[in-house]
Order: structure tokens, then C-alpha cells, then sequence
């Protein structure tokens, strides 16, 4: 009867051990638990971005307006009979120069 006692004592001593220790204990759930959170945000950011890129997708699909913009920012279309103006300023257009002249200059 000791033995059977000693046994489950035993038995007892190791499943606490597992349970406040080793994998699958409470602190390992916690943290698990933690990371399916932040994961889960992280998923919403993401499904936020391929909404608005479905959306982009579609409306370059139907829409020629967006083909347009994305033409004229990008490929820099200029339409028959529009006049295009080109303002430089002249310390972003030749920043070498401007500061070649000032240090050439004692």
C-alpha cells in the first residue's frame, strides 16, 4: 500500500511539474496567447492594405481615370493641346554648383 501511495505521490510531483514548467504549461499558454493577439492585429493592418489594393485593382480595371493619373505622375503624360511648365528651382536643380561657387569664392 506504501508503494501505491509513493507511486501516485510520484505521479502527482510530475504532472504539477509539467504544469507550471514544461511545454504546454500555464505560462507557456499565456505567452502563445500573446502572440495569436499581436498576430491577429498584425492580420488587420494587412487585410486593411489588400482592401484599399483591391480596390486600386478594380478601379484600374473599369476606370480609365485612374490609368490616366497614373500616367500622368508616373510617365508624365501631357494630353494634345495641354501646355506643359516645368519650374526648376536653381539650388535643388545644381546643388554641386551653388556650393562649388560659395567655396571657390575666399
Amino acid at each position: 500500500m506504501k508503494y501505491v501511495i509513493g507511486m501516485l505521490l510520484l505521479v502527482l510531483v510530475l504532472l504539477q511539474i509539467r504544469l507550471w514548467r514544461g511545454e504546454g504549461s500555464l505560462s507557456d499558454i499565456e505567452r502563445l496567447e500573446g502572440e495569436i493577439a499581436s498576430q491577429a492585429e498584425a492580420n488587420k493592418g494587412l487585410e486593411a492594405r489588400n482592401d484599399g489594393l483591391l480596390g486600386e485593382v478594380s478601379d484600374l480595371k473599369t476606370g480609365l481615370d485612374s490609368v490616366e493619373e497614373h500616367a500622368r505622375s508616373e510617365l508624365g503624360l501631357i494630353k494634345q493641346g495641354e501646355t506643359y511648365y516645368l519650374i526648376v528651382d536653381k539650388e535643388a536643380a545644381h546643388p554641386q554648383a551653388a556650393t562649388a561657387t560659395a567655396t571657390a569664392v575666399p
